[in-house]
């Protein structure tokens, strides 16, 4: 009889519990795209193929640490423009992955941007951190020397610049 009275709660409890997670994610997105929509509505905007994005990582990846396929964390550092109109604004956060991961070669591509809450995918080259965004010193040329480079750490705050393979769709505000 103890056992079937607990029973009963415990389900009484883990429905009430169900009904109150279910009513809150349910609502949560309807109000957060309403109000994106009361204030001003997006339309959609196509970043052409071969546009320039520069982020800066926001974490240090490595040969020794990371899988290839881990994901990672950047932002954008120069504002992205579309007919002179602000797409991608300085800051916003893109997801990128090591998609090449060898000895002493790490290679990163960014996934995907969050504009206005929506996801929106992105196809772009794969970048090495030797292709950081820095000016070369007059002192680091390699006069003859052949040897390969080692590309298998990406700090955390290197800015690198991808391009778009593929056209990318970006809602943006009229």
């Amino acid at each position: 009889m103890l056992n079937s009275q607990l029973y009963r709660k415990l389900s009484l409890t883990a429905a009430v519990l169900g009904v109150f997670i279910v009513a809150g994610c349910s609502n949560q997105p309807s109000v957060v795209a309403g109000s994106a929509n009361a204030t001003q509505p997006l339309k959609l905007i196509t970043l052409p193929e071969g546009t320039t994005i520069t982020a800066t990582v926001g974490q240090t990846l490595t040969s020794d640490k990371n899988r290839r396929g881990d994901s990672f964390v950047a932002n954008i550092a120069r504002p992205v423009k579309v007919d002179g109109k602000t797409v991608l604004p300085q800051g916003t956060e893109v997801t990128g992955h090591i998609r090449v991961l060898r000895d002493r070669e790490l290679k990163v591509v960014l996934d995907s941007v969050v504009v206005h809450g929506i996801y929106c995918d992105l196809a772009t080259n794969s970048r090495r951190p030797s292709d950081k965004d820095q000016p070369k010193h007059k002192g680091e040329k390699n006069k003859g020397q052949k040897y390969k480079k080692d590309n298998s750490t990406l700090l955390a705050s290197t800015r690198l610049t991808f391009k778009l393979s593929k056209p990318a769709t970006i809602p943006a505000k009229a």
